[in-house]
């Protein structure tokens, strides 16, 4: 079976492109921007897991753009369920979470790209071209640089202290923590001393807020959001 990391430069004829992303509008506005790009068509539009894998089994399109978050699953799911029966077909994924773990699933499911939605159109179609000739360009140094530069602040959390940050984040107060784990009201509050000088935090409102933030932005959104 052919790795589509090694794979040779796309054939003649316009580069094919599939486009799956649950809002039209923005399914459209790319497609807008491909169609008017010499040498390469969209062949066909998707806006769930479903719906993607099956037209890309009838139209087999050379480049996939893919969302991440999708209302069935994510993007993820729809690369490993496409590239299990069409291993030649090349994808990027095209999202607006600039997430670490989202870059390393996206590497890990054969994606050749990590777009964010930000990026010009003109950057789009020529990422398309590199990716359809048969260029990577999102490999272990990509993910590897990116984590350099962000670290976890929780990374350095005892599974306490992880537990406590999660209540925290669920609104409960250090007497209610301290009951739903069965410890003394002042353990919890040693916790939380600790957990603040890890995350380089100063106050109680700062882990909720935290928390908050990293539910609101998760690419792994649960289905029918």
């Amino acid at each position: 079976m052919p790795d589509p990391r090694t794979a040779s430069p796309a054939k003649s004829g316009p580069i094919t492109v599939m486009i799956v992303d649950d809002h039209e509008v923005v399914r459209r506005g790319i497609a807008e921007v491909v169609e008017r790009t010499d040498g390469m068509t969209v062949v066909a539009e998707a806006g769930s897991v479903a719906d993607g894998v099956r037209r890309a089994s009838l139209v087999r399109p050379q480049v996939m753009l893919v969302d991440l978050q999708l209302p069935d699953g994510t993007g993820i799911d729809l690369l490993h369920q496409v590239r299990e029966k069409q291993p030649e077909v090349r994808a990027i994924v095209l999202t607006s979470f600039d997430d670490d773990d989202a870059v390393a699933a996206a590497l890990e499911a054969g994606a050749s790209a990590y777009l964010l939605k930000s990026v010009r159109g003109a950057e789009i179609t020529e990422v398309i071209k590199h990716v359809a000739a048969g260029r990577t360009l999102l490999d272990e140094r990509t993910v590897t640089r990116r984590k350099a530069g962000h670290e976890d602040p929780t990374e350095n959390l005892t599974p306490s202290e992880m537990r406590v940050l999660e209540l925290i984040g669920e609104g409960l107060s250090n007497r209610e923590i301290a009951e739903r784990l069965g410890v003394a009201e002042k353990t919890v509050k040693n916790h939380i001393t600790s957990l603040l000088a890890k995350m380089g935090l100063q106050r109680r409102t700062q882990v909720a807020a935290w928390v908050a933030a990293r539910k609101h932005s998760s690419w792994r959104a649960e289905p029918g959001r």
